[in-house]
């Protein structure tokens, strides 16, 4: 499980979280002290923030609690606290509070390599690097790595394009363990590069190498020893996830040719839905809500599907290939509601239980392209989210069955298809030439 930190304008907020009672410590006072310190935290919480340690945050949902922003952005536009210039790459941003932040990115001169970034998150100035080195020879839209690093503990986990993992200290970046997707365990590369992130749940580590007998398998995060490792799919570009089903815990896994669930703890597959995508692009995070996985494919559109176990097989509650159609860019879900960016008409939305679309936003929010792209996540509990389109702006909106409701738009990067950070009070984003780090105002 990856365990996220709040802060207040760069301080640990909740210390107390985590303490524990002494033997001289009163059953009555620590009830009290503690439901004193969470209304403390409750009534200042204009200034809490969570950090952003793996792909999509916290909860790797798009789920953001944030200090309470404004509805408009300061007409100047926001305050830039530092930039540095970084070599090409897809590889989403993770911090750890606001002590570091971390990327991936490739240089081709003296020697091709692929590097581990560390900055410090309150100056920007470079902590640590990590390199080695790599061959893209023709590898499609081979300009860097693909996949944002994990944070776990004080180590940092990262996968390359090529499929190199490393576990690197956090504090120094120096390395702990290695693995590579091809030669470990007989992956086969995808035509893209590997681009899913490290994904850790229950102290375990999951990855997609692919191929083999090792389409997904399970490591030990301290050591990368293996636990298991279970079919022989391709690989996709998906980050998998882990859901609850009848009190145990499953895999769904999205690969080119297949959903299917997995048993976590055994590895043992439960049941498949067969799903042949177009090129092998099974890219987005899938969504499992209200008993329902959601999987959105941008060649032959999105499926719902109710997941089945051993015993009870899947079965698809319905597909839509006209409206729901996404690729890159992860959907949001709230109170029954899914936010997809379609390749056709933009940013729509639908119920999950049904497939019904309720509404486009006619391209507004990020431009119209072959590959449109647009990093979405809620800010709070509410309707309102944060956005990062492929050009750079960082927008705020409301999201509801009602429709599209903008309220500010600023600039911050070049153009861009990496998802960014929303961390405390800041958000990290980066191109193929810099990373940025904006400061956000906040209503106190």
């Amino acid at each position: 499980m990856i365990v996220g930190r709040w802060w207040l304008v760069g301080r640990d907020v909740c210390p107390f979280a985590d303490q524990q009672p002494t033997a001289n410590d009163q059953p009555g006072t620590i009830v009290m002290t503690r439901f004193i310190l969470l209304f403390t935290c409750i009534v200042a919480a204009p200034l809490w923030a969570e950090d952003w340690p793996q792909f999509r945050g916290v909860r790797g949902d798009g789920t953001w609690q944030a200090p309470r922003l404004p509805e408009q952005w300061p007409q100047a536009g926001l305050k830039v606290l530092w930039k540095q210039p970084v070599g090409g790459g897809y590889a989403g941003i993770s911090t750890r509070g606001d002590d570091f932040v971390f990327t991936m990115d490739r240089q081709t001169e003296p020697t091709e390599r692929e590097r581990v970034l560390c900055y410090h998150g309150a100056t920007g100035e470079l902590a640590w690097m990590h390199e080695y080195p790599v061959k893209y020879d023709k590898l499609d839209y081979g300009n860097g790595p693909r996949a944002a690093p994990t944070v776990y503990g004080s180590t940092l986990i990262t996968v390359g394009a090529l499929g190199d993992v490393r576990c690197l200290d956090l504090k120094t970046g120096g390395m702990l363990w290695e693995k590579n997707y091809q030669c470990d365990f007989g992956g086969r590369l995808p035509t893209w590069g590997y681009a899913g992130s490290a994904f850790i749940h229950r102290e375990r580590l999951l990855l997609a190498p692919g191929g083999g007998e090792a389409s997904l398998v399970a490591l030990d995060p301290k050591d990368g020893k293996e636990i298991w490792r279970t079919l022989s799919d391709e690989a996709g570009y998906a980050t998998p996830i882990v859901i609850p089903v009848k009190g145990r815990e499953q895999i769904v896994h999205w690969t080119p040719s297949h959903i299917r669930g997995v048993d976590f703890l055994s590895g043992k597959p439960l049941w498949e839905s067969p799903y042949e995508i177009t090129y092998g692009v099974s890219i987005a995070k899938p969504i499992f809500q209200d008993g329902l996985v959601f999987i959105a494919g941008y060649w032959h559109g999105s499926k719902a599907i109710r997941p089945g176990d051993d015993v009870v097989p899947a079965k698809v509650a319905w597909e839509e290939n006209r409206f729901l159609r996404g690729l890159m860019s992860q959907p949001l879900y709230r109170d029954g509601y899914v936010y997809l960016l379609d390749k056709q008409y933009g940013l729509t939305c639908f119920e999950l239980a049904t497939g019904k679309k309720l509404w486009d936003d006619k391209n507004t929010m990020t431009p119209r392209d072959r590959n449109p792209h647009a990093s979405l996540a809620w800010i709070g509990d509410g309707d309102r989210a944060i956005m990062l389109n492929a050009e750079g702006e960082l927008i705020l909106a409301r999201l509801n069955p009602t429709g599209y409701q903008e309220s500010a738009r600023t600039k911050i990067i070049g153009f861009t298809w990496a998802h960014p950070a929303f961390s405390g009070r800041r958000v990290i984003a980066r191109s193929d030439t810099e990373i940025v780090c904006v400061e956000l105002p906040v209503v106190e």
